[in-house]
């Protein structure tokens, strides 16, 4: 079942490295997590009605941050459109699947799972997992898990983009900031990175 979701406002043109740490944090463990071949999270810019690469671990990760497609086209497009979760064991038969952007960027998956980032009735972006683990993508407990899991990064990107305190220009040392920074950087740790 659909629901109706009114579009993020326009995406910054680049986030603060704050935010680009925190939406590569997300990548890296959703990748981990499902045993992943790659990971995204694209971030919808309403303005433009475009999604755009944020953050990207695995296949591409070189070269597709930045990169920006139609928010009307493919998976990503209809779950950033529907605010569904959808799970794909075989992408060669599903009309759903732009297979023009895939090969644009470079890597084409067998399978993915994505989920809309929400936060209260807003969509900024989708979290995508490429060709994860089959024993990762078996059913709708693996598919909930995704969507809590994006539903987590969507909260923590609104608090980091909107409630956290700007320090002031004179001030290097913001607390709240240091300590979002701290936590991630022992995340990646544990994940062994």
């Amino acid at each position: 079942m659909a629901q109706t979701i009114a579009p993020a406002v326009s995406a910054a043109p680049r986030p603060d490295p704050a935010v680009a740490e925190l939406l590569q944090s997300v990548v890296d463990t959703a990748r981990a997590i499902f045993g992943a071949q790659a990971s995204s999270i694209m971030l919808l810019d309403a303005a433009a009605d475009e999604l755009i690469f944020e953050a990207v671990s695995g296949q591409g990760q070189e070269f597709l941050v930045g990169r920006r497609f139609p928010a009307g086209r493919g998976i990503a497009g209809w779950v950033a459109a529907s605010g569904e979760p959808m799970v794909v064991d075989d992408l060669h038969d599903s009309a759903s699947f732009d297979r023009d952007i895939a090969e644009s960027t470079g890597y084409v998956p067998n399978a993915l799972m994505a989920a809309p980032l929400i936060r209260r009735d807003r969509i900024l972006g989708v979290l995508e997992v490429l060709d994860p683990s089959p024993q990762a993508r078996s059913g709708l407990p693996e598919l909930d898990l995704l969507g809590l899991f994006a539903r987590q990064a969507a909260v923590a990107l609104h608090v980091l983009t909107t409630h956290a305190p700007r320090p002031a220009p004179d001030d290097p040392d913001d607390p709240p900031r240091t300590e979002l920074l701290r936590l991630l950087s022992e995340a990646r740790r544990l994940l062994g990175e």
